[in-house]
């Protein structure tokens, strides 16, 4: 069996870092036995544990049989038979982080976003250019089963002309003071890198460009619905960050609507829903589900305020079949990621295609503070 591919993992006792990339997606491979490369071989994966918190690296350590873990990220970075350096922890801790990696020859991939600015993410890309290592950065959205089915009907004509696109993100999130909050308060606080706007614009950005293309403008409104919010410790703080954004997006011709927000309640099927509308048929696709409605089968409501209708509008929509077997989708962007590591390529969600969403959330935080429409005609990357 060949020697494993060690990974350093800093920020992996956070909720992220622990449930999506260390336990679903780095054990996950471990565990099944690699990741299989085209001739039929694996590449085996072996995690070691880095934070700042000796005695949850520990626990984690014992529950999950992993030998190695330190509180040492430069001792981490040194050790020449670790060629990946993971990241997950705050934003506000990332860029340091990932330089050192990268002036350590590390393989990089991250959380994104990349870093809190769009000069400190071109920083960053010019270091990995310097570096000559792989690097990417978690597009963990476009990996989904509905969005996966999602692309496929764009790709296969389905929609003839696409013409607008409506999105809806979010949950409630719960304030601390009587119900524990189910997401860490750094991401209310705007000095921790937290903020709806640096958080999910990043998002979006990447599945716009997969799915429709390059945004060339935004209109944004970025608002903080709560304004004081309950830690971990249960004491009151400040929510200094917007958790509510609401946008509009154009990509050429084609017009996006997307509301992401932390204080709504959720009346649809899953917490982030996509409807694209086209001229030949239209499509709503969540995290795992796609629904259709062609052309043929378009209804004809007719407006009637004086008589509730009839018409079951949600029953008229067809499921799209799986039609393949899904993965997690963070596991499967490692898996892509390895095997490029592996074969010496650059993965296609590098570092640039971050800068590119930090430009958006640039752009977006702009249109909010001065009230405007934001064009992104500047891109030259």
């Amino acid at each position: 069996m060949s020697t494993p591919l060690r990974i350093v993992m800093n920020g992996v006792t956070g909720r992220m870092g622990h449930r999506q990339h260390l336990v679903r997606s780095v054990l996950a491979i471990r565990d099944e036995g690699g990741v299989e490369r085209p001739d039929g071989t694996r590449i085996q994966v072996e995690p070691i544990l880095v934070g700042r918190n000796r005695d949850k690296l520990a626990e984690l350590a014992a529950r999950y049989d992993i030998a190695e873990f330190t509180t040492d990220l430069e001792g981490a970075l040194a050790d020449d038979t670790a060629p990946v350096y993971f990241d997950a922890q705050v934003t506000s801790e990332r860029k340091k982080a990932l330089l050192e990696a990268l002036a350590a020859g590390k393989h990089v991939y991250t959380e994104k976003p990349l870093a809190e600015s769009v000069g400190e993410g071109l920083e960053l890309a010019e270091a990995a250019a310097t570096a000559g290592t792989v690097t990417g950065v978690v597009h963990d959205k476009i990996f989904l089963p509905g969005l996966i089915k999602l692309k496929r009907l764009i790709d296969g004509g389905f929609f003839g002309r696409v013409l607008s696109v409506r999105g809806e993100f979010g949950y409630w999130v719960f304030e601390g003071d009587w119900i524990t909050a189910q997401r860490p308060s750094w991401n209310y606080r705007a000095a921790d890198g937290g903020g709806m706007v640096l958080d999910m614009f990043c998002h979006w950005n990447y599945v716009f460009e997969h799915l429709f293309g390059r945004v060339d403008s935004v209109i944004a409104k970025a608002v903080t619905h709560i304004p004081e919010r309950w830690d971990e410790q249960g004491r009151r703080y400040d929510a200094t960050a917007d958790d509510a954004a609401y946008a509009i997006f154009e990509i050429g011709d084609v017009v996006v609507q997307m509301n992401s927000s932390w204080a709504v309640r959720v009346d649809r099927k899953e917490l982030v829903e996509f409807q694209v509308d086209g001229t030949h048929g239209s499509a709503v696709a969540g995290l795992f589900g796609c629904r259709v409605q062609p052309r043929v089968r378009t209804p004809k409501p007719v407006w009637n305020p004086d008589q509730p209708t009839d018409q079951d509008f949600r029953g008229q929509w067809d499921e799209v079949p799986d039609n393949d077997t899904f993965t997690n989708g963070f596991r499967a962007q490692w898996e892509q990621y390895l095997l490029d590591v592996d074969a010496g390529r650059p993965h296609p969600y590098d570092f640039m295609s971050a800068v590119r969403g930090l430009e958006l959330v640039e752009a977006g935080l702009r249109s909010s503070a001065d009230g405007r429409r934001v064009p992104l005609e500047t891109r030259t990357w």
